[in-house]
């Protein structure tokens, strides 16, 4: 496995993507904490699409007049700026025209290295559309990590403690393991302690020696992970576990009390398929954590 200097990862952005619901809301206090920590830029974005009326407004107008649409909504993005602003280096609204699975992530490029941060609404496996969500859609479009807060994560308020324990889901693969120095790095800044879990799947165990050697495998990857980390990083663990990938890691994140879920996959493996039933969305939409996703 092959593991990036943690001195390579840096960020200079922090796009928070807003719908304005109170799942957004939790969403906004989490992106805040997060850019006070790497002293990055806050990006309230929030992507549109004009109604007819609106539209139809603005055409007869001419280009200096605003329709009512686009004024309230730069108004409701001022308000979120505002709100989540205080503090920090630099925040500022962005409001984008357009389908926002494809102009947050272009906000992303525009801004990078970033991380994108949203609410999700926890609709993943009942009421989805075609398409799938919005939060979907876009982390799928991305090439960027995203920070999700989902319905079941308690809210930021002032008394929220930081992150504390942080759960470090990967395989082994060199592109699974691009998540290493995002997880390193959040438990170097918030000073937490990190977990570093592979599940493996049933199938790719043919005899009782080949989890032997995947285990092998893996602590010994974790130890080319964490030994130049280890003055940095308290009590590093790792497990391997066996089953279900996604409810190995809820069932961890709640025996553990984990605040932070970093979750390194591949598009190819198992937790992304085409599926709108993905595993990595049942885990998105059901974590009591927030959850970062990278994917290689």
């Amino acid at each position: 496995m092959n593991i990036p200097a943690i001195s390579q990862l840096s960020l200079k952005s922090v796009i928070y993507a807003t719908d304005f619901s109170s799942c957004s809301q939790n969403a906004g206090k989490y992106a805040t904490m997060v850019a006070g920590k790497f002293n990055a830029d806050l990006l309230a974005a929030h992507a549109f699409v004009l109604t007819a009326p609106a539209m139809e407004a603005e055409a007869e107008a001419g280009p200096a007049v605003k329709s009512a649409q686009r004024k309230d909504l730069e108004t409701a993005l001022a308000a979120v700026v505002r709100q989540f602003g205080e503090g920090l280096q630099r925040a500022v609204p962005v409001l984008l025209e357009g389908d926002p699975c494809e102009r947050i992530p272009h906000l992303a490029e525009q801004n990078a290295p970033s991380l994108i941060v949203l609410g999700t609404h926890g609709r993943g496996r009942i009421a989805r559309g075609i398409v799938g969500s919005v939060a979907e859609r876009i982390l799928r479009a991305t090439t960027w990590p995203s920070l999700t807060v989902g319905p079941a994560v308690p809210d930021c308020g002032p008394a929220c403690a930081p992150f504390r324990r942080i759960l470090y889901a990967t395989g082994l693969s060199a592109a699974a393991a691009r998540g290493a120095p995002y997880a390193l790095a959040m438990a170097q800044a918030f000073d937490a302690s990190l977990d570093v879990l592979h599940v493996v799947h049933p199938e790719d165990i043919e005899h009782p020696d080949r989890f032997s050697e995947i285990q092998n495998r893996f602590y010994a990857a974790l130890e080319e992970l964490v030994p130049r980390q280890t003055d940095d990083i308290r009590n590093p663990r790792g497990f391997v576990d066996v089953g279900s990938a996604h409810v190995r890691i809820l069932e961890h994140i709640k025996e553990f009390q984990v605040d932070l879920l970093v979750l390194s996959i591949r598009k190819s493996s198992h937790l992304w398929l085409e599926s709108r039933l993905s595993s990595a969305f049942q885990i998105i939409a059901n974590a009591p954590c927030p959850v970062m996703t990278i994917t290689g």
